[in-house]
């Protein structure tokens, strides 16, 4: 039976993370860290061990990659540095990023059955805009609320929040798709519903988080919905 046949998610919200949750982001952001701290003379990292440090923004990662290099960051670098990793990445943020498996068909199950769909990510807008372009994820989407359009970065609830009514919901009939902390504090504080997928990006392992629904597939997702938002008033 078709999502749509099954429960009318017209009215509903459904907001994801993007980093680690929709895209595998990872090669093309900690290749721009690491061509910054190659070009500042600190080691670079690991694909996997940097990883985790993905889902607070740009300067948390590149503070963390300072850390881990046992390299202290001096007072007054940062905003540089930032704009350099910024203007390199846009220009490199699709090189080898791609969206995981079953993302597309999973998105556009959810709007054959009516529900929005909204991008509610710590990235800036404009790079999230243009990373959703680049792969042909930007038409599934009715609102994209990075860091900066919001009154304040996830855990936040009010990131969450925003995005919601951007994609012209309420948090009453609505539920967050994301990997990491910061997206199980934004949800949990909004009173919001949780899905969390167990391949993204956290320092914290997702089922310790807590979700509603843990997922370990997309083609999980419509049915994960399906239960967390035919618990709510229609």
């Amino acid at each position: 039976m078709a999502l749509e046949d099954r429960l009318d998610l017209r009215g509903a919200v459904i907001a994801f993370d993007l980093d680690g949750t929709l895209v595998d982001t990872a090669p093309d952001l900690i290749g721009t860290l690491n061509w910054l701290l190659s070009e500042e003379g600190v080691a670079p990292l690991h694909l996997d061990e940097a990883r985790q440090f993905i889902g607070r923004g740009a300067r948390w990662m590149i503070e963390r990659g300072y850390q881990e290099a046992g390299v202290m960051l001096e007072a007054g670098r940062m905003q540089p540095l930032f704009d350099r990793f910024i203007a390199r990445y846009n220009d490199h943020i699709a090189d080898e990023s791609r969206p995981f498996p079953g993302v597309v068909e999973a998105l556009e199950s959810l709007r054959a059955g009516g529900a929005r769909l909204a991008v509610c990510t710590n990235k800036l807008t404009g790079l999230s805009v243009n990373l959703l372009e680049a792969l042909d994820l930007a038409r599934l989407f009715d609102a994209v609320v990075g860091a900066d359009a919001a009154p304040a970065a996830k855990p936040d609830p009010r990131h969450l929040e925003a995005a919601i009514a951007a994609a012209g919901g309420s948090s009453d009939r609505a539920l967050l798709v994301g990997d990491a902390a910061t997206d199980a504090g934004a949800a949990r504080a909004a009173g919001v519903p949780l899905i969390l997928v167990s391949f993204g990006y956290t320092e914290t392992p997702a089922a310790e988080l807590r979700p509603d629904i843990l997922i370990h597939r997309f083609d999980e997702l419509p049915d994960a919905c399906v239960r967390l938002l035919g618990a709510c008033d229609a």
